[in-house]
């Protein structure tokens, strides 16, 4: 479900990027650098990293620049010193810098942290797009009310989503079949399950095609990105969990496609670059001119596409039965995976753990409906401490 389709684009363009230093905030950036004429830069945030993000708010000449951790304050402070620019810290700050006045806001705070800052986006009736998968996963009911009450839009920055938003036919809903979201399959799609009882967080974060984050580097590994992705394009577009398939495609060239009623299947395809679904909702409605290479079919050669493995990668299936069973169980599911994809991280579980943790938290928690913010902050918290208890006790 995405709104505001009537509206039209400003000659200049005022953007705040919550997330500004992470990949997604970076191509943003970059993207920005080479249009200066056509967006000024309201408010840029980041978690800890003072000195990139005082870096960047210079070079954009932001007006607000904010750090989510206080304790990083007197760094971004002196960095920013004589700049003029304002400088925050802190949760509030966050809030603060998404209620500025910035037409389009891109949302890429990575995780739960991100859904207060989202949300108040939508609340003032901003364009957000939204690169953050678990505002929708978590408080998915709760952001389209939003939405829909506020006039907000909602553009989606994954590659996958943003394929489908490009050819979704929104005003003829009813003459769609289904959508098939694309998967890259990540590095082990060629690996066996005894293979990736030993994968190591290094192995996990190099993915094959995309340059992402750390966490949503393991997520792809996984194949819970693929999962939290189902979800989304739930919420997204209206679908039910059985019209919408995942269709491992190693080269990641189509980025997923929409199958219509009459046989036709209306595909976006394009090389993996995130810079190219950014830019898409940068410049929406209109498209800008991007540094992403132009996609050469010849020299590519093949396409290649399977039916994923489930056994390989039971997130795929766990996320499924959170969408049938509604409620709370996505919001569970996405919190007991973050726990276990940053215990990984840390060396304290296995690779093939980490979807074991998730079902075991999916099994042990209570769902209910979430109308409230602070219902969904409650039971995140509350599947993170049930994850965190199983991690304790040990799963091996």
């Amino acid at each position: 479900m995405v709104m505001g389709l009537e509206r039209s684009e400003q000659i200049v363009r005022r953007v705040t990027i919550l997330g500004s230093t992470g990949s997604v905030g970076c191509n943003t950036i970059d993207l920005i650098e080479r249009h200066p004429e056509a967006f000024s830069v309201e408010a840029l945030t980041a978690n800890s990293n003072a000195e990139l993000l005082a870096d960047q708010a210079r070079r954009l000449s932001a007006r607000l620049a904010v750090v989510a951790d206080k304790a990083c304050y007197v760094d971004l402070k002196r960095s920013l010193q004589g700049s003029g620019i304002e400088v925050a810290a802190g949760r509030e700050a966050l809030i603060e810098a998404a209620n500025r006045p910035a037409d389009w806001v891109m949302a890429a705070i990575v995780g739960v942290a991100g859904l207060a800052p989202t949300l108040t986006a939508i609340r003032r009736g901003a364009i957000v797009a939204l690169a953050n998968k678990e505002c929708l996963i978590s408080a998915g009911s709760l952001m389209l009310n939003e939405v829909t009450k506020c006039g907000a839009t909602i553009l989606p920055v994954d590659s996958e989503h943003n394929a489908i938003f490009q050819v979704f036919d929104f005003e003829s809903h009813d003459s769609i079949e289904r959508i098939i979201l694309t998967a890259s399959g990540g590095p082990f799609l060629t690996y066996t399950r005894e293979d990736m009882e030993a994968v190591t967080p290094d192995q996990a974060v190099a993915h094959p095609n995309w340059d992402m984050g750390a966490k949503i580097s393991v997520d792809s590994a996984t194949m819970m990105n693929k999962g939290l992705e189902l979800i989304e394009a739930h919420y997204l577009f209206g679908l039910t969990e059985d019209r919408i398939d995942i269709l491992v495609h190693p080269q990641s060239i189509v980025h997923s496609m929409v199958a219509y009623v009459d046989g036709s299947v209306l595909a976006q395809l394009g090389t993996p670059d995130m810079r190219t679904p950014i830019s898409y909702t940068l410049g929406w409605p209109k498209r800008m001119v991007t540094p992403s290479a132009q996609l050469n079919l010849a020299q590519i050669g093949n396409l290649s596409f399977e039916a994923p493995d489930i056994q390989k990668f039971p997130a795929l299936e766990l996320a499924r039965q959170a969408l049938k069973a509604g409620g709370s169980a996505p919001t569970i599911l996405n919190a007991a995976n973050e726990v276990a994809v940053l215990a990984f991280m840390d060396g304290e579980i296995r690779f093939l753990d980490i979807p074991r943790i998730v079902a075991a938290t999916l099994e042990q928690t209570a769902t209910a409906t979430l109308d409230t913010l602070d219902l969904v902050h409650a039971t995140d918290q509350d599947a993170r401490e049930t994850a965190r208890s199983i991690i304790t006790r040990g799963l091996r």
